[in-house]
This record gives C-alpha cells, sequence and structure tokens, in this order.
C-alpha cells in the first residue's frame, strides 16, 4: 500500500518550513540543498533541494525551493484532524496569520467541528476537529 506524501514547491522552503513547525508544532527531520545533495557549483546550489518536516505528531510534509517561479496553489488543501477543538483552534489561527480565513472555525451542520483557511504562501488548510 502506497503513502501519500505532500511535496511543495516554494518561492522560500526554509521558511515556509518554519512557519508550519511554529503554527503546527514539530520539527525539521532533514534538509538538504542542490550543493550538498548534487554536487552543484551554480546559482541554485543553496536552494532547498529537499527537505522534510513532521508536523502535528507523524505527519509528514515535503519543500523543495522551486527553481521556477511558482503559481500559489488552490487545487489543493492539506487537511488536519485534531482530537480536541482547543487542538484544532490553536493551529487554525496560527497558520491563519497573514492569510485568508474561507471558513471559521466553528461547529458545522454536518456535526465536525471545522475551519478552512488560505496560508500566506498560498496553500489552503481544512482544520478538523471530531
Amino acid at each position: 500500500m502506497g503513502a501519500l506524501k505532500p511535496y511543495i514547491q516554494s518561492e522560500d522552503a526554509r521558511a515556509q518550513a518554519d512557519f508550519y513547525l511554529q503554527a503546527l508544532g514539530g520539527k525539521l527531520m532533514s534538509v538538504g540543498t542542490h550543493g550538498e545533495l548534487m554536487g552543484a557549483d551554480h546559482e541554485h546550489k543553496d536552494k532547498v533541494m529537499h527537505m522534510c518536516i513532521a508536523v502535528s505528531g507523524d505527519n509528514y510534509v515535503f519543500l523543495a525551493d522551486a527553481i521556477e517561479p511558482v503559481d500559489a496553489g488552490s487545487a489543493i488543501s492539506l487537511s488536519i484532524g485534531y482530537g480536541s477543538q482547543d487542538e484544532a483552534r490553536e493551529a487554525f489561527v496560527k497558520l491563519a496569520e497573514g492569510g485568508q480565513i474561507r471558513h471559521p472555525i466553528e461547529m458545522q451542520p454536518f456535526g465536525l467541528y471545522y475551519g478552512e483557511l488560505t496560508d500566506k504562501f498560498g496553500i489552503r488548510w481544512m482544520i478538523t476537529a471530531g
């Protein structure tokens, strides 16, 4: 069985990863530049080629500095479910800093505590609690 691993092409992978680690908790698992991993000696040598962060427990997100211009994606949403409304609200508030709230986090008619936002990097997040 395969495992889904979100991989984000970023204008600034280090800043974006730091933001997610601050907002969601977690840790930097690994980071390597083009120079370190490929022995590159050109204008991209210091750009992040591969970075792995663990957020909200054992949820892994991969990031890399984009070589070409990046359009903030609206065709993908990342969803994290929490065990409590307090945890969900805290993550939601932190991720919303500098971004845009699409749907406030609150109890929905379908019985789920839910909120949706677009973070300051253009990534959509759906935050839930049972």
